[in-house]
């Protein structure tokens, strides 16, 4: 089933459960979904890869929005980005904890054989391919920079 065949059979279970906050939501990623599908010319559906990067991008969004909100003290418009932000992350794979992440990045490193931080954007460029979707670009950014300059993070 493809993320827009899910999306569209949750839609209809928030409406029937009269969830304005979860259908609100969904109905933003079907927008994303078909916005993304107009811009290729449509007919054919998103590939996974794509649908990824897409709800991770909503997911962002989400964050920096609720972030902004906060130092604000706009704490009604924070809790509904974040109540968004929720709906997202369950259609996005698990995120690494810090143990996992680390232990990952250290079998990358290794296996593009770098050795310092003159090396991180070889180290990047894999990390960002393997881990999409799984932690957040600048949790791997700032790891790798700690890895490579033998430091923790």
């Amino acid at each position: 089933m493809s993320l827009k065949q899910r999306i569209e059979a949750d839609i209809k279970q928030a409406m029937l459960a009269k969830e304005k906050g979860r259908l609100q939501a969904l109905r933003s990623i079907k927008s994303l979904i078909l916005l993304a599908e107009t811009e290729k010319g449509g007919g054919e559906g998103l590939t996974p890869d794509t649908e990824l990067k897409l709800l991770t991008k909503a997911a962002k969004q989400r964050r920096e929005s609720a972030e902004v909100y906060a130092k604000q003290g706009r704490a009604d418009l924070e809790e509904i980005e974040l109540a968004e932000l929720a709906v997202i992350e369950e259609y996005l794979p698990k995120q690494l904890d810090e143990g996992d992440l680390r232990a990952r990045l250290l079998e990358i490193i290794q296996r593009v054989g770098a050795t310092g931080p003159s090396d991180l954007g070889k180290v990047m460029g894999v990390a960002s391919r393997e881990l999409a979707g799984q932690a957040d670009g600048r949790a791997i950014s700032s790891a790798v920079g700690a890895l490579l300059n033998n430091t923790d993070f």
